[in-house]
């Protein structure tokens, strides 16, 4: 006979016996639903839970002493352990490459320094004493003035905060987790933070073959309505002296094109916002990239030097925190004020910079033991600096939503070619899936409308405001002036010649090498080992650290040696010197002749040459 068994995967059919016994049903029941334990199943007439029997208890009873008929439903219940498999799909909920942490493993994410710190603050806003309505003493508090919050609506609003910190939120979302439950100590201890993900669920319990061949309700994406972001990871970004944006603008003073870089700080806490936080922008390093008047083209990938940057800022105590880019163009009224593109009336960020933007975002996410994937969100930013509408050059701060990002990694959205608007892609049969997106806006009546954002919306939906300012009394981690060549630039050059000059020009030897831009050209000289060069960082930005140690370091003598050296040879260095002999007889064509390796830094130079173009030292010694 055949019996239907409903539980909470739905409704199946097992065929049956009535001599067989309830421990067969149960080994046939597990054996459909992929249980891992047949001991916790239940069964019974009714879907009420209380109602079930548990199976162990009946195990040698027959079928057909309980009246058990064909077409029968038994409803199941149970309570198992996930499999791996099911383990893997549940994750896939939140996001469908990423691994779920175990719960006892969280507490060891290594979180930044900033968020330790503001973990450990209560976070309440303080009131002063209402002057008409406390009528208590000073010792007492009232519903007038007692703290409020750090979440808290009319504070946000009366304050003009558009979004709350993250840390303000995660005191939100768990305060709404304790009254929704406040005794189950189940709900207590899980993760509140899951990150928004739109692809299809792999693998899928629905029975099917996983996709792109099938796809049913329970794997497919549900319905997007997009709505602003309450929270943003960053609230504020400091950069440590006008010198900071003064310097990177120069490039575009001299050439009128475009430049690209990215921005090297640390986090810190940010007290004008409740728990806020402020990326405090030390120096700004320019990457290979092909600069014109009306855009810019990056070099990617960069790897190799991206490490070498990280590994810098590493022993300086600093790390990348964000990018900015210039869109600026001269209104050629002489008066030195710009365009003004970016307004209400335009756009803020184009659609092929937020897409961009979340590129970013998703290569350097935020760890974070409330997330049961250990990261939650990104803390890079991107700045862009261009005309306010008054014709002034002007920085504004950014972040994309985290849904922006999870919609970008989905393959749902793309740019499009109307800058203030981004387009939902079209489904396309066994490839992509895109769920239906919507947006709401207030139309002219002032009644707010649901509508569909295909096939496209405006880019104000993605965008995260961040405020941006100086500090009133700057003290920046890098003093040197003037500042070194900018690497990667096409004015000025970075080479032994170059830094041998520099170092040996007037002024104080710790302050010249104050400089992010020097650190970075000793280090691809990879003359000193890392604990050489963490020495010699520490004396770049550690005002009790003096020049002097720098003596007893093997690698930093070497150096010396070789930029003396560099220094007295660069002359010898010419064309003339390479196309003829002391006898005036003209060398062989440098085509015809094998590239001559420098014994002393390696370089490969040019046939014919006396002197490496590196280092400068003659290479025949």
């Amino acid at each position: 006979m055949l019996l239907r068994i409903r539980s909470k995967e739905g409704m199946s059919r097992i065929q049956v016996e009535a001599s067989d016994t309830f421990a067969d049903l149960a080994e046939k029941i597990a054996a459909t639903l992929q249980l891992a334990d047949v001991d916790t199943i239940a069964v019974g007439d009714s879907p009420k839970p209380e109602a079930a029997t548990p199976i162990t208890t009946m195990s040698d009873k027959t079928l057909g002493s309980a009246n058990l008929k064909h077409g029968d439903i038994v409803y199941v219940s149970y309570a198992e352990k996930p499999t791996t498999t099911e383990a893997a799909s549940s994750a896939s909920t939140a996001a469908n490459s990423s691994e779920f942490i175990p719960m006892n493993e969280l507490a060891n994410i290594k979180q930044e320094p900033v968020d330790d710190l503001l973990e450990k603050e209560r976070g309440l806003i303080k009131r002063p004493k209402d002057t008409k309505f406390c009528r208590h003493g000073d010792n007492a508090m009232c519903d007038y003035c007692m703290p409020l919050e750090p979440y808290d609506a009319g504070y946000l609003e009366e304050n003009k905060i558009k979004h709350m910190s993250f840390q303000a939120y995660l005191r939100k979302i768990d305060a709404a987790k304790q009254t929704s439950a406040p005794s189950s100590t189940v709900l207590k201890h899980l993760p509140p933070l899951e990150e928004p993900d739109y692809r299809v669920k792999v693998p899928c319990s629905g029975g099917h073959a996983p996709w792109p061949e099938g796809i049913c309700t329970k794997c497919q994406p549900s319905a997007i309505t997009l709505q602003r972001q309450i929270y943003r990871m960053v609230d504020h970004v400091e950069f440590a002296s006008a010198g900071v944006i003064d310097t990177f603008l120069n490039a575009w003073r001299e050439s009128g094109t475009q430049r690209f870089g990215y921005l090297i700080g640390r986090y810190e806490p940010y007290t004008e916002v409740p728990l806020g936080v402020k990326a405090v922008v030390e120096t700004i390093y320019e990457p290979p990239q092909e600069d014109h008047m009306d855009g810019i083209k990056l070099s990617l990938p960069w790897d190799e030097e991206e490490a070498m940057v990280n590994r810098v800022a590493e022993a300086c105590g600093l790390k990348m925190v964000g990018m900015v880019f210039t869109d600026l163009i001269d209104d050629g009224t002489g008066k030195g004020t710009v365009v003004a593109k970016r307004h209400v009336d335009s756009y803020f960020m184009s659609s092929l910079e937020c897409a961009f933007a979340a590129d970013m975002q998703r290569r350097y996410p935020n760890p974070c033991r409330h997330s049961a994937t250990g990261k939650y969100g990104s803390k890079f930013l991107t700045c862009v600096i261009s005309g306010d509408t008054e014709g002034n050059i002007d920085v504004k701060a950014y972040q994309v939503s985290e849904t922006t990002v999870a919609l970008k990694e989905a393959d749902i959205i793309e740019p499009s070619r109307k800058a203030s608007v981004m387009r939902v892609q079209e489904s396309v049969p066994h490839e992509r899936y895109v769920p239906e997106v919507f947006y709401k806006f207030k139309n002219e009546y002032g009644v707010v409308v649901k509508q569909s954002a295909k096939p496209t919306f405006p880019v104000e939906y993605l965008l995260v405001n961040v405020t941006h300012g100086f500090p009133q009394s700057p003290n920046p981690l890098f003093h040197a002036s003037p500042c070194y060549s900018i690497e990667n630039r096409h004015t000025g050059v970075q080479d032994v010649n170059t830094l041998s000059r520099y170092l040996n020009s007037s002024g104080d030897l710790k302050q010249l090498l104050s400089d992010f831009h020097v650190l970075c050209f000793i280090r691809k000289l990879n003359m000193l080992n890392d604990d050489e060069f963490s020495v010699l960082c520490n004396v770049a930005t550690k005002s009790d650290v003096p020049a002097e140690v720098l003596e007893q370091l093997t690698g930093w003598k070497t150096m010396t040696m070789v930029l003396k050296e560099a220094e007295g040879n660069a002359r010898f260095n010419t064309p003339s010197t390479q196309s003829a002999t002391p006898s005036g007889a003209v060398t062989p064509a440098t085509s015809d002749l094998a590239e001559v390796s420098c014994r002393h830094c390696t370089f490969a130079n040019a046939a014919g040459a006396v002197n490496c173009e590196m280092c400068g030292l003659p290479l025949n010694e």
